[in-house]
């Protein structure tokens, strides 16, 4: 990190627990990462056993993450990024992506898994021009999240909220549509709101998988049907296409024919 990056509320002491499968491990190991352990390597082989496709999947949605910032930046002028349950850092993060556009960006990252942390202080460097912080903090905490995040962040100023499979992280749906409100009530007029989960009610393989997951002992993860992912962004204006199968979100005129996957997501614009 460049001398403008900080990390926010990061106990030193904190250890990292390698005896329980995380996500953020095991995404990284969909991905064809390296920063992760025997057991998320074990979890992820164990889920992919069952349904093959989530490779596709953990890709589509970082396709769909780089089309969304490059939007962003590029075309709607945002130089602020809120990017929540950020995950291990792989290729295309949010700042780099968006500083490749703007160096002139802001990004602050919220993750409370420590190995997420340790990565992030050794990989997320800034632009000279711009900043890249990292704050140690919960979902569940979206006041902790915004009160740190006002240290690299003007909240007067239009900002990108980036909230990228961690929603289903909240079981409760109630509490996770609050978490959005409450985070998006922060931020000004102009400010957009990007969203991709896991869906259900598109492939019952997928679905078993999921619920096999979810019954190993590691942090579950609850699918949502369309119309409760599309719940996130009321009140908002959806960009078109709306919320779609993220292979189908403004695909790149080189990739190949998208196809529709369990994985929906939406960008919108706070009126």
């Amino acid at each position: 990190m460049t001398d403008h990056a900080s990390t926010s509320g990061s106990p030193a002491h904190q250890n990292i627990d390698t005896s329980v499968p995380h996500s953020a491990r095991i995404w990284n190991y969909w991905l064809g990462g390296k920063d992760n352990y025997p057991v998320d390597e074990q979890a992820g082989d164990a889920y992919t056993a069952v349904f093959p496709g989530i490779v596709t999947i953990a890709r589509s949605s970082r396709a769909f993450l780089r089309r969304n910032i490059t939007y962003l930046a590029a075309e709607a002028g945002i130089r602020q990024f809120l990017d929540i349950g950020t995950g291990l850092p792989t290729a295309d993060n949010t700042h780099e992506v968006a500083q490749r556009v703007a160096p002139e960006s802001r990004i602050v990252y919220a993750d409370n898994d420590p190995m997420v942390l340790a990565h992030a202080r050794a990989l997320l460097y800034s632009t000279p021009e711009g900043a890249t912080a990292y704050v140690d903090s919960d979902v569940h905490d979206p006041d902790r999240i915004l009160a740190a995040a006002a240290d690299t962040l003007d909240f007067r100023r239009p900002t990108a909220l980036i909230l990228s499979n961690i929603l289903g992280h909240i079981q409760d749906h109630e509490q996770a549509r609050s978490i959005v409100t409450r985070l998006m009530g922060a931020l000004p007029s102009g400010s957009y709101l990007s969203i991709n989960d896991g869906s259900r009610g598109i492939d019952p393989v997928f679905e078993q998988a999921q619920d096999a997951y979810n019954e190993s002992g590691a942090v579950p993860y609850t699918l949502r049907t369309v119309d409760e992912i599309t719940s996130f962004f009321d009140g908002l204006k959806l960009l078109d296409p709306g919320v779609v199968s993220v292979p189908l979100w403004r695909p790149d005129p080189t990739d190949p024919a998208p196809e529709v996957i369990a994985e929906h997501g939406g960008l919108a614009l706070k009126p």
